[in-house]
């Protein structure tokens, strides 16, 4: 029998809003500056996916240099400058988000980003109203991606089994933390080439390619479990209404 999604997890960067090319660019440039020579492409390659004290730790590895205790806040603040100037919401996201509301499954992000970074892609990007129900960061748990922490975390929120979930990730260290959490996973090659999305249950090239298949994946798509409201109301302080309705699951069978 199919697994029956009853929640999807959406990863935030280069999943809902495109910001992946924006913050390697900057951080990229920033290490540069600061000594450390660095091109976009590799920036991508080992900072992608990770939480920012994860992306600090990998520099000190490889490079052997400790960057100034102030380079985390300049950087934050040149990048929610560039965010308010160049960000956008991911092409296809909003019709994603449309078809999968009229679906009635509740969704949330789990993002390797702090909470307070997530939330201001979203309202940069004008997603805020569509995902106040629950935006969960790296911040909040003791092990980021790819420890599967976040996402049981999200799983536990919205009372809703690991394997009753599916995840949209765009990195292989997300891809890796669903897995480990037991949730199906679908592999968004934005950035990331495809071959290194291989453990994803399916590789999508785009989010038009997810709302695609969408009319097919509905049969397996569960309702919205009974607690999923009061975990929302529960876990966000917000001005603006809950509202943590879903997106997609997926067709196929949960590979272990």
């Amino acid at each position: 029998m199919p697994v029956r999604h009853k929640l999807v997890v959406f990863d935030n960067s280069g999943v809902l809003v495109d910001s992946e090319t924006l913050g390697n660019r900057l951080l990229a440039e920033m290490l540069t500056s600061e000594g450390v020579p660095t091109t976009f492409d590799e920036a991508v390659e080992h900072y992608l996916g990770r939480s920012f004290d994860a992306v600090l730790d990998t520099i000190r590895r490889r490079t052997g240099t400790a960057l100034a205790d102030d380079f985390g806040a300049r950087f934050h603040a040149r990048l929610f400058d560039v965010f308010e100037r160049e960000l956008t919401a991911m092409p296809g996201i909003h019709g994603v988000l449309d078809d999968l509301d009229a679906l009635g499954v509740p969704y949330c992000v789990a993002s390797n980003d702090t909470a307070g970074r997530v939330r201001v892609a979203l309202e940069r990007t004008g997603l805020a109203t569509r995902l106040t129900g629950l935006v969960l960061g790296a911040d909040q748990v003791r092990r980021p991606k790819p420890a599967p922490d976040i996402f049981l975390l999200a799983a536990k929120r919205f009372g809703v089994a690991p394997e009753g979930c599916l995840v949209v990730e765009d990195s292989a260290r997300g891809v890796a933390a669903a897995r480990a959490a037991g949730m199906t996973v679908f592999g968004l090659a934005s950035l990331t080439p495809r071959a290194r999305l291989g453990e994803a249950h399916r590789v999508l090239g785009s989010l038009t390619e997810l709302r695609a298949l969408l009319p097919f994946l509905s049969a397996v798509l569960g309702p919205a479990p009974s607690l999923a409201a009061s975990a929302v109301s529960r876990s966000t302080p917000s001005t603006s209404p809950s509202s943590a309705r879903g997106v997609a699951s997926q067709p196929l069978e949960a590979r272990s």
